[in-house]
């Protein structure tokens, strides 16, 4: 690994060459960004720690990833423990299920992986 930097004249000052070597696009989704404001706000040692060892977008992606999968698992067992209404006869009714269902399962993510 070389150690030496090398650098480029910017006016009178000079400006290191540094690159990350983490270089793969990443959209981060709801739940990403949501740990990424908790560690900001509440873990800030945690957040730098991440930061310079490159390690935050790759975290942040994995929460995110790990929160969808984890709602979709949530939300098919709370429909099995408390069936929705008939959404032919009851249309209101079935969405106001699934909405409480999907915010039941948002609440224990949230408790469980993005505040923790």
């Amino acid at each position: 690994m070389n150690n030496e930097l090398t650098y480029h004249a910017c006016g009178d000052y000079l400006i290191p060459d540094i690159q990350l070597s983490y270089n793969t696009p990443v959209t981060l989704g709801k739940y990403g960004r949501l740990r990424r404001q908790f560690l900001q706000e509440n873990a800030p040692i945690l957040y730098s720690d991440l930061v310079l060892t490159e390690q935050l977008f790759p975290h942040l992606y994995e929460i995110n990833e790990t929160a969808h999968q984890q709602i979709e698992l949530i939300q098919k067992r709370l429909l099995e423990n408390n069936p929705a209404p008939n959404k032919a006869n009851n249309q209101m009714a079935w969405v106001q299920h699934m909405n409480t269902i999907r915010v039941q399962a948002e609440e224990i993510i949230f408790a469980e992986l993005i505040y923790a």
